[in-house]
């Protein structure tokens, strides 16, 4: 094995390891989860150094100029006000989601007008549209981190598989008897896995348009799932009030998460796979161990259903929103409510942090967007102008940038 070069990711904060392996280059993180500008890099570079043994003594000032270098990142105030840009009237008929490649320079929408649209970000300028589904479009994502590719899923059954350079259509994928609601790719970009309403997750063969496996085992629709970040597990919750966990190698289930009382709106891995979080409308969210499949805590607090939740980036923070009008923010490792964020007056449907976890961005039904800190609760901007409810709120990956999707046809870009 033969080191190459270091790459830096900052949203978590992490090195890259680039290296030959019996003549291919291969990639491997090490991540910094736990790493704040008081801490001490030598002593953290030693610890990198016992327990990697492609990083060398001879490279330890090279490792500590980049912890020095997310150090440095970590301490930039995030002060950015946002100002409204661009409202594009991208669809005939509402929007169902919308979704940022990678880097930030493209975006896609699906609509209830059975297309999804790819728009150049900085100009607002449409690329391709995405046509061939014979229903609504309600789920969309780009292939990130390679932003080569597009998945659609639609209420006509299938999933689509599209170049996001050209628009054309690679693949359609056949098998589901109902409805897609939910789809994720792979961080390898090797698979598509897509939820339905017919009670099944399926997994799709990306080169071959092939599918891979049928995930039974719920007994009601499944509206959520997520990948690990390395890509070897699936989460699925279902209206059936379970959560499963899938091996995705053997599309075996792994666990059963049994404790809710309601329907599951959303599920997430952290970063390090470790833990699980998922929302409910039995107004909680719970926090479940991966490895042992137990649940560690119940969020409360909210009054009316959890209709989404998630971590940020470093999975040291929790948000949840709610259709009581509120969103929350709880530590992760003790379960605490640190913020309680009040000023919509409708229900919450989205709730995301910003890469750098010090904000959080909700989308409600009163047709505005707002941006909280995320620490103290307190609002620091309301996102105004849309004339329908929000169902869809997204930051680029660098923070700077975000995007609404309304019911009324449009979507918002602001810088």
């Amino acid at each position: 094995m033969k080191l190459k070069r270091f790459l830096l990711r900052y949203y978590p904060p992490g090195i890259i390891l680039e290296y030959e392996k019996g003549g291919f280059l291969r990639t491997k993180s090490i991540d910094l989860l736990d790493l704040t500008p008081e801490t001490n890099p030598d002593e953290l570079v030693e610890e990198i150094r016992q327990s990697e043994p492609l990083v060398t003594k001879a490279q330890s000032d090279q490792v500590k100029q980049l912890v020095i270098r997310l150090q440095k990142k970590q301490t930039q105030q995030d002060h950015h006000r946002f100002c409204f840009s661009k409202e594009l009237k991208a669809h005939i008929l509402p929007l169902t989601n919308v979704a940022f490649d990678k880097s930030g320079s493209r975006f896609i929408t699906g609509s209830y007008d059975r297309t999804c649209r790819v728009w150049d970000t900085a100009s607002g300028t449409e690329l391709h549209v995405l046509e061939g589904h014979r229903n609504v479009v309600y789920a969309i994502a780009f292939n990130n981190p390679y932003g080569d590719k597009i998945a659609t899923g639609s209420f006509d059954k299938t999933c689509k598989l599209w170049c996001a350079e050209t628009g054309k259509c690679f693949h359609t994928y056949r098998g589901h008897t109902g409805e897609i609601v939910c789809l994720a790719f792979n961080p390898q970009s090797t698979l598509v896995a897509t939820s339905s309403m017919d009670t099944t997750a399926k997994l799709w063969d990306v080169e071959s348009g092939e599918e891979v496996a049928t995930l039974t085992g719920h007994t009601a629709e499944v509206l959520s799932l997520c990948f690990n970040t390395v890509g070897s597990q699936l989460v699925t919750g279902s209206f059936d009030h379970t959560v499963a966990i899938w091996d995705v190698a053997s599309g075996r289930r792994v666990h059963t998460l049994i404790g809710h009382m309601g329907e599951i709106s959303n599920v997430q891995f952290n970063w390090d796979c470790s833990l699980i979080v998922t929302g409910s409308m039995d107004k909680t969210c719970k926090v479940w161990e991966t490895v042992s499949g137990k649940c560690v805590a119940t969020l409360t607090g909210h009054k009316e259903e959890v209709l989404d939740v998630c971590f940020d980036l470093s999975g040291q923070l929790i948000a949840t929103a709610s259709a009581d009008g509120t969103a929350r923010v709880f530590s992760t490792a003790t379960h605490q409510c640190l913020a309680t964020l009040e000023g919509h007056e409708g229900d919450i449907s989205k709730i995301c942090f910003s890469p750098q976890g010090t904000r959080v961005l909700t989308a409600s039904s009163d047709k505005t967007a707002r941006l909280w800190d995320a620490h103290s609760g307190v609002c620091l901007q309301v996102l105004e102008g849309h004339t329908d409810e929000i169902f869809s709120c997204v930051f680029n990956y660098e923070g700077d940038t975000i995007i609404t999707g309304s019911k009324d046809n449009t979507c918002r870009i602001w810088y």
